[in-house]
């Protein structure tokens, strides 16, 4: 077997915010000269490689596979990202988020004997919500050597469940990938234009509010209460959606808000496009937790549609507010955040609660400290000491 510091580092991915939230440190890692491998699950084909697209990636290894429920997804991935693994021989297998990909490359990391890095560890609601997501992040904790927390509150979860050896808070790769986009946006003339074309056609008189809805346990009547509040907001905003391309989300929204005045149903935006548009808008209203990460960061007011989240720090800078999914309770919060200005001033200060920009190169600094991934495979733990910031330590599991 190749020594472990000659061997590549093989990420594994199958979605839009995994792809964002890998590519600083495939490029990173790229940059030092370092072998990767860069693995597609198929979970979400095309915005996956659009996103990679845009930071001048794609996959290495696409496997394709598509099921209609995650169980079946989880099912069919497991074999063959095994049957990939030990081809590969990695030094290290990197999986990101809570996400069915995560955990299906996860299981077949460690049914292969692989040592297992998981980013953006920790992130706990507390609650069944959202699931499957946190049953994935409490599983792969128990299966992971390295666990790469993006902020101190995720690594003390991490401890408080009794995970010890190999916890470090690193920042979120998220935040460095949103001002990479940024920072192109900046000084790509060309860019900036194609990434504002979907929305070029929106007035410019009236306050633009972004929503973006997705989430399974949002579905049915919570998605209604939404929808009917969206509608309501027209009146006092231009309302813009980039509709998520699931049935189960694009058949309500197109049914409730298709043709109505003020109400823009955007494609699939590619990840420069959403980055460009979040700069344009006054406030955003969101069920994701990547956007509740990148508002703060470009002091976008962010409106979430949750009841809990796993991401505090945004409710502790005041970048967010939690608003549920009622109609009355969306509509007051955007009235009341569009008519007082210096309550919006006060939550459109920048602020980055979640990392500066440089978790990647925390984060590859761990995975190529000599002997990390031998020392794992070995023990099945991994015990280092300090990250690029903090480090969370103790005596095992």
């Amino acid at each position: 077997m190749p020594h472990p510091e000659s061997r590549p580092i093989l990420f594994i991915a199958g979605t839009r915010p995994e792809a964002v939230k890998l590519a600083p440190l495939v490029l990173d890692l790229q940059a030092r000269g370092v072998a990767t491998r860069l693995v597609a699950t198929g979970q979400h084909p095309d915005m996956f490689g659009a996103a990679l697209a845009g930071f001048g990636l794609k996959a290495d290894i696409d496997l394709g596979l598509t099921a209609p429920t995650p169980d079946a997804l989880v099912g069919r991935l497991v074999p063959a990202l095994a049957d990939v693994i030990r081809r590969a021989l990695p030094a290290w297998v990197v999986v990101q988020g809570d996400t069915s990909s995560t955990l299906a490359g996860a299981l077949a990391a460690r049914y292969a004997g692989a040592a297992l890095a998981h980013v953006e560890a920790g992130l706990r609601t507390g609650c069944d919500d959202p699931h499957p997501e946190e049953m994935h992040r409490r599983l792969v904790a128990q299966m992971a050597t390295l666990h790469l927390a993006p902020t101190a509150a995720a690594a003390s979860a991490l401890l408080a469940e009794g995970v010890r050896g190999g916890v470090h808070v690193t920042g979120n790769s998220g935040i460095d990938a949103l001002l990479l986009m940024a920072a192109r946006l900046r000084r790509d003339a060309a860019l900036a234009d194609a990434a504002v074309t979907p929305f070029g056609h929106v007035p410019r008189g009236r306050p633009w509010v972004l929503a973006t809805i997705h989430r399974r346990e949002n579905r049915g009547r919570r998605l209604a209460g939404v929808l009917a509040a969206l509608a309501e907001l027209s009146a006092d905003a231009e309302i813009l959606i980039p509709v998520h391309p699931s049935p189960a989300v694009a058949g309500p929204v197109r049914a409730m808000l298709g043709g109505r005045a003020h109400v823009h149903l955007l494609p699939p935006l590619p990840y420069a496009g959403f980055v460009a548009l979040m700069l344009r808008c006054a406030l955003v209203l969101t069920d994701s937790g990547g956007v509740q990460e990148e508002a703060p960061a470009l002091g976008l007011p962010c409106l979430v549609l949750r009841d809990g989240t796993e991401r505090p720090e945004g409710l502790a800078s005041g970048n967010a507010r939690l608003v549920g999914t009622e109609r009355a309770a969306i509509v007051a919060a955007v009235r009341g955040l569009l008519g007082d200005a210096r309550l919006h001033a006060a939550m459109a200060v920048p602020a980055l609660p979640y990392g500066d920009g440089r978790a990647a190169a925390a984060i590859n600094d761990l995975l190529l400290r000599p002997t990390a991934a031998s020392s794992a495979q070995r023990s099945g733990s991994w015990s280092g000491s300090g990250g690029h910031r903090r480090s969370a330590r103790g005596g095992g599991r």
